[in-house]
């Protein structure tokens, strides 16, 4: 009977179409579980697109994979040309046992493909629900064709990693036969907390202390919901509720943005101990987003210990308990959007009641916990191969 096998034993390539170049919260959780796969002593090697000035230095030991920009204004995106000789020579050489790839693009392909034919053991993890993209660039037509491509993406790996059990109830729905384990997320209780609210820094803005600040969080892309969000910001001035708009992040859409949301206030990126202000300053979270495998920004909200309202699509409904943390509202209705986010903006004991069930249900994502868990899932793999 063979040894149970060991983190020590790993030697995990890691594929991503983007692992540090623009900052989102796919890359932060792949950098978060490398290292939390190095310091258990697996021995990583992450092989990505790289950009000359990234967002942030990578986690680990990073492999820059020949990449050119991606059309229809999203240069800032890079997509590998496949798996060229270099990449390939150097995969060869650190020799690895486990590869994972975090994006269903052509890079991904690749590996999987190369993985397979040596008998190599494959991870797929989802982060985006990139088959619901096209319905925001009126190409609906797509979104079919995109559900049939990443089932057969998701078919061809060994194990799939989804964050949350409602992702997982999709793939089977579209066919993915391939075993499924739960990678959740996790968040830095000490960054997002209400004790990092900050009034004086909403004045500074421009926000009174007696408004309530609708707040959202992300990257300025239309895929987003922000169309949704504009929507739902006509609407809210047609009721007595004091509020004002209050935007965190930037990105290509933010000028068409600031021309449907007029009245918002911009305070751009924010990162760090300022980031945690900005959400924890916030009076509701309105997140209309139906690309999101989990939500990250959702649960930062939740465990600074502001409501949600969120799309009621996955991402929100495996974290949001309707009523209790926060409202879930059918994706695209402005109306019920506005109807939630003007109760909780005029019903301070709502609004207390809400954010504190939501700290409390919160506080159960850490990420040490949570990277364990893929790591386990490696290591089950690996036993079920023998």
């Amino acid at each position: 009977m063979s040894a149970p096998v060991q983190p020590s034993d790993l030697r995990v390539a890691v594929f991503s179409g983007n692992y540090n170049y623009v900052r989102d919260g796919a890359n932060q959780a792949l950098n978060l579980l490398v290292g939390h796969l190095l310091k258990q002593g697996v021995t990583v090697r992450v092989y990505s697109p790289t950009v000359a000035k990234p967002a942030f230095p990578p986690t680990g030991d990073l492999v820059g994979v020949p990449a050119i920009p991606l059309p229809m204004g999203r240069s800032e995106y890079r997509m590998a040309r496949g798996l060229p000789g270099a990449t390939r020579a150097d995969l060869e050489a650190f020799a690895p046992n486990l590869v994972h790839v975090s994006a269903p693009e052509l890079l991904g392909h690749r590996a999987l493909s190369w993985a397979r034919a040596r008998g190599i053991a494959t991870v797929a993890s989802l982060h985006t629900r990139f088959e619901t993209y096209p319905r925001y660039y009126h190409l609906s037509i797509l979104e079919r064709p995109f559900e049939r491509m990443l089932t057969r993406f998701y078919n061809r790996a060994d194990q799939v990693l989804v964050p949350a059990p409602g992702m997982a109830a999709i793939l089977r729905g579209w066919g993915v036969t391939s075993p499924i384990d739960i990678w959740s997320r996790g968040v830095d209780h000490d960054r997002f907390s209400p004790a990092r609210r900050d009034l004086a820094w909403r004045r500074s803005l421009g926000i009174a202390d007696e408004v309530a600040a609708v707040g959202f969080l992300g990257r300025l892309v239309k895929e987003k919901g922000l169309d949704v969000f504009a929507a739902v910001a006509r609407a809210l001035r047609q009721r007595s509720a004091p509020h004002r708009l209050l935007v965190i992040g930037d990105g290509p859409a933010r000028d068409w943005f600031a021309r449907e949301v007029p009245d918002a206030v911009f305070a751009g990126f924010q990162r760090g101990e300022a980031l945690g202000r900005a959400v924890a300053s916030m009076d509701v979270f309105f997140n209309p987003s139906v690309t999101e495998t989990f939500g990250n920004v959702t649960l930062e909200a939740m465990a600074a210990s502001v409501p949600v309202v969120a799309a009621r699509a996955t991402g929100a409904c495996d974290l949001v308990d309707d009523g209790e943390t926060g409202f879930l509202v059918p994706p695209r209705d402005a109306v019920a959007y506005a109807d939630a986010i003007a109760r909780i903006a005029t019903e301070p004991g709502l609004r207390q009641r809400l954010g504190q069930a939501g700290h409390d249900k919160a506080a159960g994502y850490r990420w040490d916990t949570i990277n364990q868990a893929a790591l386990d899932s490696y290591l089950r793999l690996m036993a079920r191969r023998g």
